[in-house]
């Protein structure tokens, strides 16, 4: 009743019967039953159907076993994105080689607010253009399921007045995969760095991704990470 399907139905779906539920029924099911996130998962998998992912609102926080994991990489920069592309934790090789992130405010801690309208995180990135493309792409494409969110809006009304590429590319709609790929830096002490930046998914927090950097043996990068960090 309560998930409004009849009992006969119900019954053969029980029984495994090949009845085929739409995404919409198992939904109801699965709140007629009060399923966990875990359950909910399983009955959709045992159904062959791709469970709808619910956008998450609220704070973000990163849990501690994260974060001990962030600065055990010591000779790695790598940092949190939440589900609007904010920085929510980084590690120190992070920050010597990107700059500080306490420092910034607001939207000015969010990765395409660096890339789009913080001249000097622009010029560490020496394949500017390209970078930026991609990387908006992606935030297309991750940005479809929080429409109408206000601080999507906001940070994507910011970035049209204040960015003339941003401005230019975004009505393009393009949209891309998450990607891996080499980072060339151009760092203000150091000079030329490069990097293989790999990103992850949380499985506990899929709105959430850890970025990493790899120094390559390109460039004398591990030399150079190795003194920015002493």
């Amino acid at each position: 009743m309560l998930a409004g399907v009849g009992t006969t139905w119900y019954t053969w779906l029980e029984q495994g019967r090949d009845v085929r539920p739409s995404v919409q029924v198992l939904s109801a099911l699965a709140d007629a039953l009060q399923l966990d996130a875990a359950e909910r998962r399983h009955l959709f998998v045992l159904n062959d159907r791709q469970a709808p992912k619910l956008a998450p609102t609220g704070p973000e926080c990163v849990d501690e076993p994260l974060q001990r994991m962030l600065r055990n990489l010591t000779h790695q920069p790598a940092y949190v994105l939440g589900r609007r592309w904010d920085v929510l934790a980084w590690n120190r090789a992070a920050e010597v080689l990107f700059g500080g992130y306490k420092g910034l405010l607001g939207d000015e801690r969010n990765i395409m607010h660096r890339l789009f309208a913080d001249e000097a995180h622009r010029a560490l990135l020496v394949d500017w253009e390209a970078v930026a493309r991609v990387s908006l792409a992606m935030f297309r494409a991750d940005s479809a399921r929080y429409s109408g969110d206000a601080d999507f809006e906001r940070l994507i009304a910011l970035l049209m007045r204040v960015s003339p590429e941003f401005r230019a590319w975004w009505p393009r709609h393009e949209v891309l995969d998450p990607l891996t790929g080499i980072k060339r830096i151009n760092h203000p002490a150091k000079g030329a760095m490069s990097f293989e930046h790999t990103g992850l998914s949380l499985t506990d927090r899929p709105q959430m991704k850890l970025i990493v950097y790899t120094p390559l043996d390109v460039d004398d990068t591990n030399r150079k990470l190795a003194e920015l960090l002493a």
